[in-house]
C-alpha cells in the first residue's frame, strides 16, 4: 500500500496534525504575488444522499477491506488558505467524485449498476495550523457531459465557507464542458486547474496533484 499504512489515513481524518499526514512527495502551493480567490462552483446532484460509514482521507481502500478501488492513485494535497495568505485552521475539507466507471455514491446516479463498490466516494479531512490537507484517491475519468472533475466543499463549524470543483490540467474534454466553460477568466479557470504530474519512481503508477484553496474572507475562527 504505498508509501503510507492505514493508521496513517485514519489518523490524518481526525488529528488536524496535517504536516503528519502528509506522504513524503507533498507538493507545496506555488504562491503568487497577487493570490487569486477560488472561484465558487455547482454543487452539483450527487453529493451523497447517505454518508458511507467511512468518511476518511483515504478513498481507495474502505474500512478494512483488502481490495482496492480501481483507478489510477492519486495523491491530492493542498492548503485552505485566505487572501494574505494565511492559513485557515479547523475546516473541514469534504470531496466527493465519480469512481472509475463514471457512478457516483449516489441512489441517483446514472450508471450506479455498475459502481466500485471499493471505492469510498467522499472523504474528509480536518486541517491543522498549517491549513493543509490530504487525501489519496483516483484520478477523476469524465462521464457523458462532464469532463474528469473532483467536487470540494469547505466547512468550518455548521457554516459552509466555499463549494468548488478541480479540474485536470490539459484534459481534451475541459473545453467541452459548459461548468468549467462558464469560467471565463483565465486567471479563475487556473485556480481551479492543476497538472495531476506521476510519482517519480512509483511502482505503481501513482499521481500527485496540489490545490490550494484561497477563500475571499477570512473567518471569525481560525
Amino acid at each position: 500500500m504505498s508509501p503510507f499504512t492505514r493508521r496513517h489515513f485514519l489518523a490524518g481524518s481526525a488529528c488536524g496534525a496535517a504536516a503528519l499526514c502528509l506522504p513524503e512527495f507533498w507538493l507545496p502551493g506555488a504562491f503568487a504575488a497577487e493570490l487569486t480567490k477560488t472561484p465558487a462552483q455547482t454543487e452539483g446532484p450527487f453529493y451523497p444522499d447517505k454518508l458511507p460509514l467511512d468518511t476518511d482521507n483515504d478513498l481507495i481502500i474502505i474500512n478494512e477491506k483488502l481490495t482496492p478501488a480501481v483507478g489510477e492513485i492519486t495523491h491530492l494535497t493542498g492548503k485552505v488558505l485566505d487572501l494574505n495568505g494565511e492559513p485557515l485552521r479547523n475546516a473541514v475539507v469534504e470531496i466527493w467524485q465519480c469512481d472509475n466507471n463514471g457512478a457516483y455514491l449516489h441512489s441517483g446516479s446514472d450508471n450506479g449498476k455498475k459502481r466500485d463498490g471499493n471505492f469510498q466516494g467522499f472523504g474528509r479531512f480536518l486541517t491543522g495550523t498549517t491549513g493543509e490537507y490530504y487525501f489519496r484517491t483516483i484520478r477523476p475519468v469524465a462521464y457523458p457531459g462532464r469532463t474528469p472533475h473532483i467536487h470540494f466543499k469547505i466547512k468550518q463549524g455548521n457554516k459552509d465557507l466555499l463549494i468548488t470543483q478541480l479540474y485536470v490540467q490539459d484534459d481534451p474534454g475541459n473545453e467541452r464542458d459548459g461548468i468549467y466553460r462558464n469560467v471565463r477568466d483565465a486567471k479563475l479557470r487556473a485556480a481551479i486547474t492543476t497538472p495531476f504530474v506521476p510519482v517519480k519512481n512509483s511502482k505503481i503508477g501513482e499521481l500527485a496533484a496540489n490545490f490550494d484553496v484561497f477563500l475571499g474572507m477570512t473567518p471569525e475562527s481560525k
